[in-house]
């Protein structure tokens, strides 16, 4: 399983605006440009971020995006579901009747499988931006 370059961006976007402070609205042009995200898949993804409420937008001259919470609120699951959709590493543990096998989520594979999708999800859950925002060097800027 990949962490997608999408999933690895947004986290970008979102750790930028984190390090910058909650209250804090910054130009997509200089995460852009900061985080070397191409703008138009930026743009994209602060449009999926919004709609999950992580980002806020803000329109007109002084314009651009902030954190739509705490970052001690939003976690590397929330911004790789808010891309991606829902974590499954193969898609019986999402829906079992869709099993190769045609078990029906009835087999040691799935049960395998739906262990390491449940610790993965916890360790994502685990680690929130404001525990990224204090271990980082990088630097966004207005």
């Amino acid at each position: 399983m990949n962490i997608t370059q999408e999933s690895d961006y947004a986290i970008r976007a979102v750790l930028c605006l984190s390090i910058l402070g909650e209250e804090k609205i910054l130009e997509a042009r200089i995460i852009s440009e900061n985080q070397s995200i191409p703008m138009r898949f930026l743009l994209k993804l602060l449009r999926k971020l919004k709609a999950t409420g992580i980002v806020k937008s803000y329109r007109g001259v002084k314009g651009g995006y902030s954190l739509g919470r705490s970052p001690e609120n939003i976690t590397l699951k929330d911004v790789i579901e808010a891309v991606e959709g829902p974590i499954c590493i193969n898609r019986c543990t999402y829906s079992p009747e869709e099993c190769n096998a045609n078990k029906n989520g009835k087999c040691a594979v799935h049960h395998a499988l739906m262990r390491v999708q449940k610790k993965l999800i916890e360790e994502l859950e685990g680690i929130n931006f404001k525990k990224l925002k204090e271990e980082t060097n990088i630097n966004c800027y207005r």
